[in-house]
């Protein structure tokens, strides 16, 4: 019984080391810095193409991610195949990210359509809700206590965004302020996380696995 309560929690700290290296926090600050600059664009682009052109960007974000993880991260802390429940958590983590990005999409597309008609606080509310109710989620499923946090700044964003605009004057909507704040909270989070990996965990070399000098 001790064994497998010890294997089960090697396997949850596999899993939240591998959570830790900091590049899923700069991947999410790439996606967040979209709602800050997106708006500067939609003058000279639209509200869809100010969105639109970021898809290459993300991909360009996701290679990278990739190629660090690949060749920085995994030598640093190996690879893990996880248990039936670990996985089972991932597939549903997977399936509720995908739900709530086509949900966002929609509501994305019917808000740039009829946002004249929409009341002031409607789209920043319901925007911020559901980013606190899919990020907590989330973070309960992958037991990645950071997305808690993440979460409520992500869906403060637009409602402060909305006082300032609605206050203050400031112009679309205060997006670019509160996202870009936000997103540089996240990014400055993921490089430390990823530094520190750097720093705590050298490289595996043939010496490391033996216990040679």
């Amino acid at each position: 019984m001790s064994e497998k309560i010890s294997l089960k929690d090697a396997e949850r700290k596999a899993f939240k080391l591998a959570l830790q290296d900091g590049l899923w926090d700069i991947l999410l600050a790439c996606f967040t810095l979209m709602f800050a600059v997106a708006p500067l664009l939609s003058t000279s682009l639209g509200d869809f193409w100010s969105s639109a052109i970021f898809l290459p960007f993300w991909a360009l974000v996701y290679l990278v991610i990739k190629l660090l993880r690949k060749n920085v991260i995994k030598p640093r802390l190996g690879s893990v195949k996880f248990g039936p429940s670990r996985t089972a958590r991932l597939l549903k983590f997977n399936l509720l990210t995908t739900s709530i990005l086509l949900v966002t999409f929609i509501l994305g597309i019917l808000a740039a359509i009829n946002f004249a008609a929409l009341p002031g606080w409607t789209f920043p509310v319901s925007m911020g809700l559901g980013v606190l109710i899919g990020f907590t989620l989330a973070g309960y499923l992958l037991e990645f206590n950071e997305l808690y946090f993440y979460g409520l700044l992500i869906a403060l964003s637009p409602i402060v965004g909305e006082w300032l605009y609605f206050n203050l004057n400031v112009s679309h909507h205060g997006f670019p302020i509160t996202f870009g704040a936000t997103s540089l909270v996240i990014l400055i989070s993921g490089l430390f996380k990823f530094v520190h990996i750097l720093r705590e965990y050298p490289p595996f070399t043939t010496n490391t696995l033996s216990g040679a000098a």
